[in-house]
């Protein structure tokens, strides 16, 4: 290992360009066009990453704009070892103080929305690939590194790539956390919808969020009111405890909540702006569907008064996020990410919200499983072994509530990229990966690659 050691100091700075390059991209999911299916700038990343693998030697395709591989060393497909990573982000939200994709380098960290989530991790796999190329580790089975273009809406790319070629059965996805998850919490988008009352405070409109696994960070409703309302509105968000501005406009008045965005998957990291301003609602008198959800979710976080909070031993407790809302012409339509335990049955889940409420109708918008890998494969001990190497930290695994390419592989797992005690930028608004934190993943995933994918030999000498 040695020698790969070497080589990544060597490329230390060329691999935080590269970072800088591919998260100048504002790869956010767009219009369909043609070879483009998530959107030209989607489109772009992808060329861009590949050519950058066609650049170390790697051998690659690109499957029709949805995603791309790169290849290292020979075997069958389905005995590679696959690494997965994302080149798209989620949209740049509210709170920023730096340019979302100016990737600015300060302080030893990279500043821009996809650095930690998931480019960083990805030009560290490309890195820690082309140094066990260059370095002439031998192999034993193929290496694949499959960027995809759609993991932060639901995956279609890798649905598409399944039914066009042939994935890999086991691998890793450096998007999440160290030491090792091998639980992934099964999730659902519940989606709660009603009429509005017409006793009772009156919103006229209210549009916020753009995706159900970002907790929004700010919040604008139109109500009905005057003066007094709007001095009303902000004594209640000094009563509550947050920020609140209120404004007359039009015989009406626009009240605006400031809370701080996050991850689905970690909605307590967070503070939910919809929330928030459901709570305001709460006390100037709302009804009804508004009165309903402020009391079931509000600011709560883990559906206790929505009936439905559940923990097991296994992946921990049931997280829950309501993370986009509509209300326009008397109606509302609000989507919740919920996070589930491995032993919690999301039918039962339904059941509960069937029982629980009265003024909304609460429906299933999509519903994927939860996901499971033996911690005794070798595939999991030796990504243990791989981590305790470079970092000595402790060789264990974990669960998250998130969801990631992992689950495309039959045993798939997720690695890194963030270290224990690191904070959590993914999703925030400020995201930063610092350069140590890359380079070290570069050297993980080198170690992580020789164990899983080099001759025994080679591994032995270790």
């Amino acid at each position: 290992m040695d020698r790969i050691e070497e080589l990544l100091l060597q490329y230390r700075e060329e691999m935080m360009e590269t970072v800088q390059k591919w998260v100048s991209i504002p790869s956010i999911k767009g219009d369909p066009a043609s070879g483009a299916p998530f959107g030209v700038q989607a489109r772009k990343a992808l060329d861009t990453a590949m050519a950058d693998c066609e650049k170390f030697g790697l051998d690659t395709q690109i499957f029709d704009g949805y995603v791309g591989h790169a290849d290292l060393g020979e075997g069958s497909t389905r005995d590679a070892l696959a690494i997965l990573a994302h080149l798209d982000v989620v949209p740049v939200g509210d709170g920023w103080s730096r340019d979302p994709f100016g990737a600015q380098r300060i302080d030893g960290r990279i500043y821009g929305r996809g650095t930690s989530d998931d480019k960083g991790p990805a030009v560290a796999a490309l890195y820690a690939m082309r140094a066990v190329k260059e370095a002439g580790i031998p192999l034993r089975r193929k290496v694949r590194l499959i960027l995809g273009c759609d993991e932060e809406c639901g995956s279609e790319d890798m649905r598409y790539y399944k039914k066009v070629t042939e994935m890999p059965r086991s691998g890793f996805s450096p998007d999440a956390d160290y030491p090792v998850i091998n639980i992934e919490k099964g999730g659902s988008h519940v989606r709660f919808t009603g009429e509005l009352s017409k006793e009772g405070l009156q919103v006229l409109s209210m549009q916020v969020g753009e995706r159900a696994n970002v907790v929004p960070g700010f919040a604008s409703a139109l109500v009905e009111g005057d003066e007094a309302l709007a001095a009303r509105a902000e004594a209640a968000g000094e009563k509550l405890g947050f920020p609140v501005k209120a404004t007359l406009g039009n015989g009406a008045v626009i009240i605006e909540t400031t809370g701080v965005t996050g991850h689905a998957a970690f909605p307590s990291h967070g503070r939910n702006a919809i929330g928030q301003m459901l709570l305001i609602f709460k006390e100037l008198g709302a009804q009804g569907a508004l009165l309903e959800l402020a009391d079931s979710v509000g600011m709560t976080y883990n559906g206790e008064n929505l009936g439905i909070a559940m923990r097991d031993d296994v992946s921990g407790e049931l997280t829950a996020s309501l993370d986009i809302i509509r209300i326009e012409n008397g109606t509302l339509d609000a989507v919740m990410d919920v996070r589930y335990p491995v032993l919690f049955h999301p039918g039962r889940m339904f059941e509960l919200l069937g029982q629980r409420l009265q003024h909304l109708k609460a429906t299933d918008a999509g519903t994927r499983p939860p996901h499971f890998v033996s911690d005794k494969t070798e595939l999991v001990q030796e990504l243990l072994e791989a981590y305790h190497e470079v970092t000595g930290g402790e060789k264990r695994t974990i669960a998250i509530g998130g969801g990631t390419y992992a689950q495309s592989m039959e045993e798939g797992v997720a690695f890194g990229a963030l270290f224990p005690g690191e904070v959590e930028m993914a999703h925030q608004a400020n995201e930063y990966m610092t350069e140590e934190s890359i380079f070290q993943n570069a050297r993980i995933i080198a170690h992580a690659i020789v164990r899983l994918a080099g001759k025994k030999s080679e591994v032995e000498k270790q």
